[in-house]
């Protein structure tokens, strides 16, 4: 019983001895097999987390790219809404316009509550972002913004190209073009 609690002095005497007489020594133990398979666990499992952190992030990439697209065709969508809306109101500030040429040459009390409310009504499609085109006479006439409704002989050498009279204005929703303007264009 004893030799088999304390193998190790016995086996530290014999490779003394052979040290003395100059024989080859018994070889280091290699790392037994029982070692080696533990070795494989934790790769297995650096492996397993190294791809669980991969789809991790993917996910979380994925998720935000998700949210920010959301909030974005949300902000769209009421933008969308509120344009329809606006749309079907230009119509009213064109007639607003008219009306105001007609009251210009009267001076009454009747034309100054005309003029409160027009200006109530342009305040509300400013608060919007509608904003009217610049487009006045001798201005370059440009596809992006400009309806040619019809060319005509310029009055002018200089307004060959150019717009000549603006018949109804186009508004801008923010950048956006909403209604181009309706213009005669001289050649």
């Amino acid at each position: 019983m004893e030799n088999s609690v304390h193998p190790e002095p016995e086996l530290e005497k014999h490779e003394e001895s052979m040290k003395e007489e100059g024989l080859p020594q018994t070889p280091e133990p290699s790392p037994s097999p029982v070692t080696e398979p533990s070795a494989d666990p934790i790769k297995k499992l650096q492996d397993e987390l190294a791809e669980a952190k991969d789809k991790y992030v993917r996910l979380y990439a994925e998720f935000d790219n998700f949210r920010r697209r959301n909030a974005k065709e949300r902000l769209e969508l009421i933008s969308s809404a509120n344009e329809q809306l606006l749309i079907a109101l230009l119509p009213v500030m064109d007639d607003f316009e008219r009306a105001e040429k007609s009251f210009k040459e009267k001076n009454d009390k009747e034309a100054e509550g005309f003029f409160l409310i027009q200006n109530k009504f342009k305040k509300t499609l400013e608060t919007f972002n509608i904003k009217v085109m610049e487009a006045g006479r001798g201005s370059d006439f440009n596809l992006d913004l400009h309806e040619a409704i019809t060319q005509i002989p310029s009055p002018e050498e200089k307004l060959k190209g150019k717009i000549v009279e603006v018949v109804e204005k186009g508004y801008l929703l923010g950048e956006k073009v909403i209604r181009f303007a309706k213009v005669v264009v001289g050649s």
